[in-house]
């Protein structure tokens, strides 16, 4: 269990695209009870009663260490998204070509959670709690993974000291960026109800378009905020404008559009989407946002400082932190404990012919092998 390209290739051979179930946590059961830890395994999901339709395998795991000791834990995922086509190589069929291990999910984020077993492998239970925190849903609507898992860990009072999620946070080489927090998330979908009509006969109908264009005229005016110390500017973006209207000479009854919008620490989802609502309800629209996550900041301290510490021991970089990028399974691990995210390159993630380098993998399992050793000892 102390190989990590080992450990990758088979998480890779097993096909999990999301909402991932079966096999792959057969896998990771495999690797995780013979170093002592206890797998807890649960699905969740929206099929139908009396069917696993849709539903998501998470699996909590945990090693306890000597009663009051502290506990340390990983997070991640072991769903990926669908290969597409392209590949040089079967997407699920794990190959390595030179320097290079390929495969779906090697950088995103399997070959992650092989460095986190790796790394556990060397640590004797006497050290100290260690738990892994792995969900089948984070490539999906995240309804029923990290989240059911939280509600999991709160039951059985498994609540770790620190969490580290395996995302690949790296960018040009492995160790120049962690993420100490993450901007929010809402998507807000608005319609507009006219009446349909002939366009000869104005009088006799309502235009939701020119309704439409006013608001999202204003929506893209706005300007949310500059920024903070550690968040840049919250930004507003129109992602879809549907008029379903496939005649010429008919004035359409109904305009759709959807809005997205990634926020610093300066807003809530609410408050934006009560904003919005406002915008569009002034020019006769409607308003319907869906909340993906609230922004989080784990100020930089003694566990950044623990990370950047043991990064630096083993590839001489200082890790920027950062709160850069998209949304993650730490929007909700937040609410636990403090969480920084750190990983592989990010450079093939969700990419055709996907891949990690089989010296990162190494170097990775160190560095978390160090973080674990100082986080359990303080």
């Amino acid at each position: 269990m102390s190989d990590p390209v080992d450990l990758t290739k088979r998480l890779i051979a097993c096909e999990s695209v999301t909402p991932a179930r079966g096999e792959v946590f057969d896998c990771l059961a495999a690797m995780l009870e013979p170093l002592g830890f206890d797998c807890q395994r649960f699905a969740r999901g929206d099929g139908p009663e009396g069917s696993d339709e849709e539903a998501v395998e998470n699996m909590f795991a945990i090693r306890r260490g000597p009663e009051g000791s502290k506990h340390f834990a990983f997070a991640g995922h072991v769903d990926v998204v669908p290969p597409g086509e392209g590949w040089a190589s079967e997407p699920f069929g794990p190959e390595v070509r030179g320097e290079l291990l390929y495969g779906r999910g090697a950088v995103d984020m399997k070959g992650a959670v092989a460095c986190f077993i790796a790394a556990l492998a060397a640590i004797p239970a006497e050290a100290g709690t260690v738990s892994l925190i792995i969900t089948g849903d984070e490539e999906g609507p995240a309804l029923h993974g990290t989240r059911a898992l939280i509600d999991l860990m709160r039951e059985r009072n498994e609540i770790p000291d620190l969490i580290l999620v395996g995302e690949p946070t790296s960018v040009n080489r492995l160790g120049d960026m962690m993420k100490i927090g993450r901007r929010g998330s809402v998507n807000i979908w608005l319609e507009v109800a006219g009446t349909q009509g002939h366009v000869a006969y104005p009088h006799l109908a309502d235009n939701p378009m020119p309704k439409m264009v006013a608001i999202l005229a204003e929506l893209d005016a706005l300007v949310l905020d500059e920024g903070t110390d550690w968040f840049q500017p919250s930004n507003l973006e129109i992602t879809e404008f549907d008029v379903p209207n496939r005649a010429h000479n008919v004035i359409p009854g109904k305009a759709k559009a959807r809005i997205s919008i990634r926020f610093n620490d300066l807003h809530t989802g609410a408050e934006l989407s009560e904003r919005v609502t406002a915008i569009a309800e002034k020019h006769g629209g409607t308003a319907r946002p869906v909340i993906s996550g609230e922004p989080f900041l784990t100020p930089p301290g003694d566990f950044s400082q623990m990370i950047a510490n043991a990064v630096e021991a083993e590839t001489g970089v200082v890790p920027e932190a950062s709160t850069s990028g998209g949304t993650s399974d730490a929007r909700f691990l937040k609410d636990l404990a403090p969480v920084i995210e750190f990983g592989l390159v990010n450079a093939t993630m969700h990419k055709t012919d996907e891949a990690v380098a089989l010296d990162d993998l190494a170097t990775l399992t160190a560095i978390y092998r160090r973080i674990v050793t100082a986080a359990l000892s303080t």
